[in-house]
């Protein structure tokens, strides 16, 4: 299809998604078409001010007419309103990246994480809905307009949190089994909620989503964290990758191995925006080694990776497969497809994949259960950009147990829950699985405050 309009007033998902719905669906800015003069070099703790220019709303506002200035101020007032409205007292700020000690010396290696719980409204998933509530706000979206978010916790919070400071009425659709203290602090945020229980005879997948895109269909907004409903939100979440590429710039040093908890997939498309950012426009080397992390109460993403991997390793005629399960047979698969000889392969896998979606992403057939309650989406719905993303670094999937989820968040020492340390539990698992040598440096993400 042509490229979409970035001056519509709602560039939030491809028109074509309803006539195609076997067919992977995620509109992106493409950012180097922006007047770039290189990495950003601001200083301002805001990292929508430091960051301005690699951001769709940005240009957005310029485009409209706007000064650098005019933006500033826009970014300024929201935050403000951010501050007044969240139990931190302060808006966005830049999160800490430091060298995690207690899991560097149980694990014998270096671990460095950075903390997302000082975030506004605990964890990192405000970011994501920061960039959509610039977008409306340039493009004068009328504050009577209703959001809409399906989420179990953070997300959901997160929304109600930028919803009130921005006046705006928000919906939110979660399940029955929601966290209580977290229900009472969205009634607190005077979000409307709407229960969605599990029936029989409904269709596959998540019942919040469902009710999430009548909602929408009845003119309600995506404000939420899923890319293939609304592409903007990982723009506002590529702050996290951006910030990150800064540390490890100041710190000198690029990670073997990057390890992040996955559900619906927002985080790692976001992250990977904000790195490519960042080697694209040489402020880092490259990209580490990515894992993503689910638990076994729900691995959608690790059933697609298979897949994936499997018909490149047909293409290549080779004996290996990738359900093998083992963290050995797991590292041979992306060794081999990771080398020069396999990248037709993996570029006609992945344009299958692309083309063929429910090949390879379907709805999780039980109903999801685990401690690591945030990252049980029945689907990974920004999967095929993380699927690449662990190919063509070298990654794979890692899928934890719940005694490994509990360990984590205990070597942690961060307030997070267990959502918020499995990326950790993924390092523990594959480092005891002996794939993790003794020099390497890891990174994770601290996320999510436990309520």
């Amino acid at each position: 299809m042509d490229p979409l309009d970035p001056l519509a007033p709602e560039p939030f998902r491809c028109p074509n998604a309803a006539r195609a719905p076997n067919v992977d669906h995620v509109l992106a800015w493409d950012w180097r078409s922006a007047e770039l003069a290189g990495w950003p070099s601001g200083t301002s703790i805001n990292p929508f001010l430091r960051y301005a220019k690699l951001h769709h709303s940005y240009w957005l506002a310029r485009a409209r007419g706007l000064a650098h200035e005019d933006y500033e101020a826009i970014v300024n007032r929201l935050d403000r309103a951010v501050a007044a409205v969240d139990a931190s007292g302060h808006g966005f700020v830049i999160t800490p990246f430091d060298r995690c000690d207690p899991a560097s010396d149980a694990l014998g290696i270096e671990v460095w994480a950075k903390d997302e719980t000082g975030n506004v409204a605990g964890s990192h998933k405000a970011r994501h809905l920061m960039g959509l509530l610039l977008h409306l706000d340039v493009q004068k979206v009328p504050t009577t307009r209703r959001l809409a978010i399906a989420s179990c916790g953070n997300a959901a919070l997160a929304a109600a949190t930028l919803a009130k400071a921005a006046r705006r009425p928000v919906d939110v659709f979660v399940p029955p089994s929601a966290n209580p203290a977290i229900i009472n602090h969205l009634r607190a945020l005077h979000a409307t909620l709407t229960e969605c229980p599990r029936g029989p005879g409904d269709p596959a997948g998540d019942p919040c989503v469902h009710r999430f895109r009548e909602a929408l269909k009845r003119g309600a907004l995506p404000f939420c964290c899923q890319g293939n409903e609304n592409g903007l939100n990982i723009d506002g979440g590529a702050t996290i990758g951006q910030e990150l590429a800064d540390q490890l710039a100041i710190s000198e040093f690029l990670p073997t191995r990057l390890l992040l908890q996955v559900g619906g997939g927002a985080l790692g498309s976001a992250m990977l925006r904000g790195l490519r950012q960042a080697a694209g426009l040489g402020h880092i080397e490259g990209l580490p080694m990515i894992h993503f992390v689910q638990s076994e109460g729900a691995a959608p993403l690790h059933r697609a990776w298979v897949g994936v991997a499997n018909r490149a390793l047909g293409s290549l005629g080779h004996g290996l497969r990738a359900d093998d399960g083992s963290a050995a047979g797991l590292a041979d698969v992306a060794a081999l497809l990771g080398v020069h000889t396999a990248q037709a392969a993996v570029t006609e896998a992945l344009r299958h994949a692309a083309t063929h979606r429910s090949t390879y992403m379907w709805a999780w057939e039980d109903e999801p259960h685990s401690v690591a309650t945030g990252i049980l989406d029945d689907e990974t719905y920004d999967w095929l950009a993380l699927v690449e993303a662990m190919i063509t670094t070298g990654g794979w999937p890692v899928v934890v147990d719940e005694a490994t989820l509990l360990e984590a968040n205990a070597m942690s020492g961060s307030g997070a829950d267990e959502t918020g340390t499995a990326g950790l539990a993924g390092l523990i698992q594959i480092r005891r699985h002996g794939v993790v040598a003794d020099d390497e440096r890891a990174v994770v993400l601290l996320s999510g405050l436990r309520r």
